[in-house]
């Protein structure tokens, strides 16, 4: 069988040109290698990237197809050793006995795609099973934790039963830790490895972003133990973190390895599916000029007088029109548009436009309209005042389907500093700099990828590359970043690890 293979050379070669089509070559008689590098015992940390998760769970099948094991089992052709995994103990995913205080699973099976009104979209599926424990199977190679951030690899606790229900533990950890107070890291150096792969810090932004800026950005706060759960990490924090998991490899002989940079949210499809712009006049019918009589023209009326006529425009009859959102970040008018709004509203219906619509504003194309918007816009909110409940119409989308312009920013400057310290660590411990963000941009553009012929894209369900929650890769994904990672390894370490071919592992499934 015909293999894939991409030497130094060419991996320098390849950097310097483009990166659009990766080479095929028949190299059923060349030597693999590993160069300068050991291989006979590689681990790999991260959090869900590195574990294999898609399709919002980490599940059996998907784990088979986690990057580390593509890795693991290229370096098995120059010396590498066995590459065990925790494995999950079904092929759903999700924990039965996880929930929270309203008795709501916390840990959901996997997103598969359902029929639903004539149309398909992902829903997700119970959870199969208990959190169970399969410490005595390891230790394990893979230590990618779902959910981490940088700090957590060096937290001790992090696998703690005992801490679960107070939100300090993370139980896909809880699962194979040594011992309830462990480190990930701790776990890692214990197995003394001669190399190792890290992607790490993704989560300590990605979390403030899928919740639509929920969290606080802890610019200038270094204590971790302080953060909640969606909040954007000091840069300080999560530089201090990697270089003590790299100093900690160190100091057990673990100096050769693979780290990889952080992609922006901005190349994903959880953020770039949804159009800031959906509401089509033929959607909207004869309820574009209702809305613009009765609502749209009003409020921009009395937002006018209070300068602020900008927020709200009419609705355009020839092309499509923005959602209708709220943005925290802008000044509060509800008392105002409530004394505006009272003498022709009544003072009733007054308060609850001014309530609505003091924070609200029509979406720009700087602003990002998160993925399960999707299934709401457009359609009645059971929640809202009865005449003005049509989400993203009527009714504003609220924070938590918006990542505004402003939240936007605090996000890229977050992701650039840690990538600048990525950057700078990699090359002061002399490793191998996987640019999984260029890789990402690359895949979020027109033209995409190609491999033997097959185009590959970030488009939703479509583009091949990502799975069904929008963030983390498919099989055929995850093969693209192993490919990555393998052209940085064989260009820092002067090995000739084959290519993989992405065409070879499961993209998105269809019923």
């Amino acid at each position: 069988m015909k293999k894939i293979f991409l030497s130094s050379i060419a991996a320098s070669l390849l950097l310097a040109v483009s990166c659009k089509t990766d080479f095929d070559n028949d190299t059923q008689d060349v030597v693999v290698t590993a160069g300068d590098a050991n291989f006979s015992k590689y681990v790999a940390l991260g959090n869900s990237l590195t574990s294999g998760y898609r399709d919002g769970a980490l599940y059996s099948s998907g784990q088979n197809e986690s990057y580390p094991l593509m890795l693991a089992n290229q370096m098995k052709l120059a010396g590498g050793g066995d590459f065990k995994q925790p494995m999950m103990p079904n092929d759903v995913g999700g924990f039965t006995d996880l929930k929270d205080a309203s008795g709501n699973i916390l840990y959901p099976g996997k997103l598969t795609l359902q029929v639903s009104n004539g149309a398909l979209s992902p829903a997700y599926s119970a959870p199969a099973a208990a959190l169970d424990n399969v410490t005595s199977g390891g230790p394990y190679q893979n230590m990618g934790v779902p959910g981490a951030k940088s700090f957590h690899l060096v937290t001790p606790g992090y696998g703690s039963a005992a801490n679960l229900s107070l939100g300090r533990a993370n139980p896909y950890f809880v699962r194979f830790a040594t011992s309830a107070t462990t480190t990930v890291l701790a776990d890692a150096m214990a197995q003394k490895p001669t190399f190792f792969s890290l992607w790490i810090g993704a989560n300590d932004v990605l979390s403030y972003a899928t919740s639509g800026g929920s969290g606080v950005d802890q610019k200038g706060n270094t204590n971790p133990a302080t953060y909640g759960s969606n909040d954007i990490s000091d840069p300080n924090v999560v530089a201090a973190s990697i270089k003590g998991i790299l100093d900690g490899l160190k100091s057990v002989g673990t100096t050769k390895g693979a780290i990889s940079n952080i992609p922006y949210v901005s190349s994903v499809p959880y953020f770039t599916t949804v159009p800031y712009n959906p509401l089509t006049p033929a959607a909207l019918g004869a309820n574009l000029a209702t809305l613009n009589a009765s609502l749209y023209g009003p409020l921009k009326q009395a937002l006018t007088a209070f300068g602020a006529g900008t927020r709200i425009n009419l609705l355009s009859s020839t092309s499509a029109n923005p959602v209708l959102i709220k943005d925290t970040s802008l000044t509060d008018l509800s008392a105002q548009l409530t004394a505006a709004l009272t003498p022709s509203l009544g003072a009733a219906t007054a308060a609850a436009f001014g309530q609505v619509y003091g924070q609200a504003r029509q979406a720009t194309s700087e602003d990002f309209i998160l993925l399960p918007a999707s299934s709401i816009i457009a359609k009645p909110n059971a929640s809202a005042p009865a005449a003005i409940n049509v989400n993203g119409v009527s009714y504003p989308l609220q924070n938590q389907y918006v990542l505004t312009k402003t939240e936007s920013a605090l996000v890229v400057a977050a992701t650039d500093a840690y990538n600048t310290s990525i950057t700078s660590l990699a090359s002061a411990y002399g490793l191998a700099l996987v640019d999984s963000k260029a890789k990402m941009i690359e895949l979020n553009s027109v033209s995409g990828i190609q491999w033997d012929g097959v185009k590959y894209t970030s488009k939703f369900v479509t583009g091949g590359a990502f799975s069904l929650d929008g963030v983390h890769p498919t099989g055929r994904g995850y093969a693209i970043i192993a490919n990555e990672y393998l052209k940085a390894i064989n260009l820092k370490y002067k090995s000739n690890l084959p290519m993989i071919s992405p065409n070879s592992y499961s993209g998105v499934k269809f019923p």
